[in-house]
């Protein structure tokens, strides 16, 4: 496991510096033809690369291990960056419509020539990132995976506007094409600044049923009942709960054996941090409570 995690960050970091060099090249590249839409596709490619580090660091700060004053490690640091991200891709997207609008009623020269070929090689760099990443079971890696794709078909889109604008002098083609791009660089944004702050916040993963969470809890043998629940993300790949369990097992043997159940149960949901406070029946009059969704 541990040779695979190594070349899986050796590919990543290959990819990064790939990607981000590309998305300096498609930027001077945009500036120099004139073509919005390239500058869009430049927008995606900054994209990628900053999806590409956040799964990185998502690796690399899984080896930290917890010190006591910082008992989760460096887990929400991936969140913080992932908010950065978003409200830069926001930016971008709104500065890139504001000109496509600007253009669509003045076009401006484009050189399709450049663009054509700057939009190909950057169709090739996406293919190759793609092609490395593809298969891998990691969220963050497979999430990373789909940013590369929709770029790819972004610099499809671009290679067709430079084709169209060399063969009929359309310029008109590329503020279209860009706006379309600005379109989905900015909903990918709201829904990473949608995503970074409901984790922030400490609220529930929207992925899993909270009623599910607790019928699995439930279905231990052992359990009579689950109250004072609390779940939460901490980060894109890990989930934490703690919950209080009414059970009529006294003996240590019993408690850990029930503990091991539930742990087993909520593997599914992707919780890897699990704390169990179990209670008896007699004291469960005085502090049962309804279950509470973070």
């Amino acid at each position: 496991m541990a040779v695979k995690n190594d070349n899986l960050e050796k590919t990543l970091k290959i990819a990064i510096v790939l990607t981000f060099i590309f998305f300096v090249i498609e930027v001077v590249g945009g500036l120099i033809s004139g073509s919005l839409s390239l500058l869009s596709d430049a927008g995606h490619m900054l994209r990628d690369a900053l999806a590409l580090f956040i799964s990185f660091s998502a690796i690399s700060i899984a080896k930290k291990l917890p010190t006591p004053t910082k008992a989760f490690g460096y887990h929400r640091a991936e969140i913080l960056a992932a908010l950065a991200n978003g409200l830069l891709l926001a930016a971008i997207s709104v500065w890139i419509f504001f000109e496509a609008y600007s253009r669509f009623f003045e076009p401006k020269p484009v050189e399709s020539a450049t663009m054509f070929v700057i939009a190909l090689a950057g169709l090739l760099i996406n293919l190759y990132v793609g092609y490395k990443l593809h298969g891998s079971h990691d969220l963050n890696i497979r999430s990373a995976f789909m940013h590369v794709v929709t770029d790819a078909v972004s610099s499809v889109a671009v290679i067709f506007a430079s084709i169209w604008i060399f063969f009929t002098n359309q310029a008109i083609i590329d503020p279209i094409v860009s706006a379309v791009l600005a379109f989905l660089i900015l909903v990918s944004a709201l829904m990473i600044i949608s995503d970074s702050i409901h984790i922030l916040l400490g609220f529930a993963p929207k992925n899993i049923s909270f009623e599910d969470v607790i019928n699995s809890i439930k279905k231990s043998k052992g359990v009579k009942d689950v109250h004072d629940v609390h779940l939460w993300t901490l980060c894109s790949n890990i989930n934490v709960i703690d919950a209080h369990i009414l059970t009529d097992r006294t003996k240590i043997t019993q408690l850990e054996a029930i503990k091991r159940q539930i742990k087993k149960n909520l593997e599914k949901y992707n919780i890897k941090h699990t704390t169990l406070e179990f209670e008896c029946e007699e004291c469960s009059g005085s502090i049962k409570t309804k279950a509470i969704r973070h």
